[in-house]
């Protein structure tokens, strides 16, 4: 009997309608590893989970896709529900995933380090953007739970610490749906309007998914945002998250976050009266110092006896005049053998000396005659003598040549 034929659109509905009808395949939880990993525009996230022997295709839809707490990376070890359908268009089976988790460690703990490590890369966590708390602040702001223990112990601690300073307390929701949204507004709108010199933003301990809402990027942006000081004080002292990386102060509790805020009064106070103290105390020493010094002088011989010091000044002084003028002697003695020795040496060098042993000098027109060659017959010339002076007419002139003979010019 020959079969009848069925189109493909029939072959496909049916082996879909076979799939949805198994109560196995309609609600499964697989393991395995995440491959292709693509997120749509729409909000769909797409991907494969193999092992080492298969692969099957996956599809999660933009409402569930929207209630994960962690971003799916290909390569991550997961464990997926949902039900095993066929898409007709393509003819494969493939899972339609309602919910994913990370193998072996929690959803939350992998959104935690890797929004942690996102932000880090985006500089939220340097260091350099740290703002210093103010010393004297006159007003905190705290933004938290108006209900909760964590807020009384704050403000009660304030009070006792630093009761100059006014405390406002800004109203939020610190778990739940919608309390990160609520933060960030709170300390935009601090912020924005000034409202206080430092911010504590917290609540107190609880689970993780408790404190969840400090781990979010919308309040880590708002604090980085906070042009005002920001102290975290989320939970108990081993509690980390996000909001303590971004915040400039991380405390490690909310009553720890008030003692970080403001001064101690009491220790101040008890500072202050330590320094009068020393400053006292200083002052003591200086008055005793002076008039110690005020005895010393006062008992001094000047003030005994001034006229004793006075001709004390005056065998002084006597004694600066005799050295001045025995240096002054001395170097007038010097300065005279000097003179003497200079004076002698000029004399031996005058030619007024060589003239008084019998010689003269001829000169004409004001120039020393030195040659017979600078004369001619019938110059007029002057004759220098020892005592005196002759003027004196040229005759004739003569001069020796290189054989020592005379000859006529």
């Amino acid at each position: 009997m020959a079969m009848q034929p069925v189109s493909v659109t029939q072959l496909t509905q049916y082996i879909k309608l076979l799939l949805d009808r198994d109560e196995i395949l309609s609600q499964v939880c697989v393991r395995g590893e995440l491959s292709n990993y693509k997120a749509h525009s729409s909000g769909h996230q797409y991907f494969t989970l193999k092992d080492e022997g298969a692969v099957i295709s996956c599809v999660m839809f933009r409402s569930d896709a929207a209630k994960l707490r962690f971003r799916p990376e290909s390569g991550m070890k997961v464990i997926l529900y949902g039900r095993v359908s066929l898409f007709p268009k393509s003819g494969q089976y493939q899972i339609y995933v309602t919910s994913l988790q990370p193998d072996g460690v929690g959803a939350l703990a992998v959104a935690f380090e890797q929004l942690k490590r996102r932000l880090y890369q985006e500089g939220l966590f340097d260091p350099a953007h740290k703002k210093p708390l103010p010393v004297y602040p006159e007003r905190v702001a705290l933004v938290t739970s108006p209900t909760g223990a964590a807020v009384r112990d704050m403000i009660r601690i304030l009070g006792r610490r630093w009761p100059m300073a006014q405390v406002l307390v800004c109203p939020v929701r610190v778990q739940g749906e919608g309390a990160a949204e609520e933060i960030a507004a709170m300390l935009d709108y601090v912020d924005a309007h000034q409202l206080a010199d430092v911010i504590i933003t917290g609540r107190g301990g609880g689970s993780m998914e408790d404190l969840w809402a400090f781990n979010e990027e919308i309040v880590a942006r708002a604090i980085w945002r906070c042009t005002i000081p920001v102290i975290s004080a989320v939970g108990h002292e081993p509690d980390v998250t996000i909001s303590d990386f971004a915040a400039d102060v991380r405390a490690a509790t909310p009553s720890n976050a008030a003692e970080l805020a403001v001064r101690d009064g009491d220790a101040l106070r008890s500072g202050l009266r330590q320094l009068q103290a020393r400053l006292e105390q200083a002052e003591q020493g200086r008055l005793a110092r002076l008039r110690q010094r005020l005895d010393t002088l006062a008992n001094s011989r000047v003030m005994v006896r001034p006229e004793a010091c006075l001709q004390q000044r005056e065998l002084y002084l006597e004694m600066l005049r005799q050295r001045l003028e025995h240096g002054g002697q001395a170097v007038l003695s010097r300065q005279q053998q000097r003179f003497s020795r200079t004076a002698a040496k000029l004399d031996a060098l005058s030619p007024l000396k060589v003239l008084g042993r019998g010689y003269a000098m001829v000169s004409r027109e004001g120039a020393v005659v030195r040659s017979a060659a600078q004369l001619k017959s019938g110059d007029a010339i002057a004759v220098s003598l020892a005592d005196g002076t002759a003027q004196c007419t040229v005759e004739t002139v003569q001069r020796r040549n290189k054989r020592g003979k005379k000859e006529d010019i």
